[in-house]
């Protein structure tokens, strides 16, 4: 039989194995658990600061932070430029010019209708954003004309309003071809790296079309 010694020091020994235990596989894990949680909160936090935008951030397969996305869109370059654009029109032999300048703002970032999120491992984070476009080009309000009727074939406001409508799309092209958009996508980058590199994290990014192209056919 146990004596009363020996009973005491058994007791002694479970509760300090259960103590034990319950550091080990709760406690212990638990306080890292929440560190991680509350680091992976504070970066959604700097890059809300930064882009007025919070990605869902998920930590070891747990959302820690939802996607808040006040704006729609979300442009990380905005560039104006001078663009010129010579309209032109011929009837029986005669031709008619409209030369048209003026200047276009651009703007290139993110359609935020689509998913922005942080996935973070260890010390590493995969961050997945919608390819980057051309948001929108508008004109500054410094649009010239230069008309030069032909012999017969003369300009009128119709012609003008043609001229127009096409130097605005010419400009959109110009828009789509010029690196405005690789630039929004370099400076997003550039930012959300700046922002890790404070935490000690490595950061991989990751496009909507790359994620398209590692789903397996039906």
């Amino acid at each position: 039989m146990f004596t009363d010694r020996k009973l005491f020091l058994v007791t002694v020994f479970l509760m300090v194995v259960s103590i034990t235990a319950y550091m080990l596989l709760v406690y212990i894990p638990g306080r890292i658990a929440e560190q991680a949680y509350e680091g992976a909160r504070q970066i959604g936090r700097d890059i809300a600061s930064v882009f007025q935008v919070t990605p869902e951030i998920t930590v070891n397969n747990t959302v820690v932070l939802q996607q808040q996305t006040p704006i729609l869109e979300l442009a990380t370059v905005s560039q104006k430029f001078q663009h010129h654009y010579d309209w032109t029109n011929t009837w029986l032999g005669s031709t008619k010019t409209i030369n048209i300048k003026g200047t276009f703002e651009a703007k290139a970032g993110f359609d935020l209708h689509q998913r922005f999120s942080i996935d973070i491992n260890s010390d590493k984070a995969v961050v997945i954003l919608p390819e980057p476009k051309l948001l929108s080009m508008e004109p500054s309000g410094d649009i010239r004309f230069t008309d030069e009727s032909g012999v017969w074939n003369w300009v009128d406001a119709e012609d003008r309003s043609k001229a127009i409508n096409a130097f605005t799309k010419d400009a959109r092209n110009y828009g789509q071809e010029a690196k405005f958009v690789e630039q929004a996508k370099s400076e997003m980058e550039k930012k959300l790296r700046e922002i890790f590199l404070q935490h000690g994290v490595q950061v991989e990014f990751r496009y909507s079309s790359q994620m398209r192209e590692r789903l397996p056919s039906l």
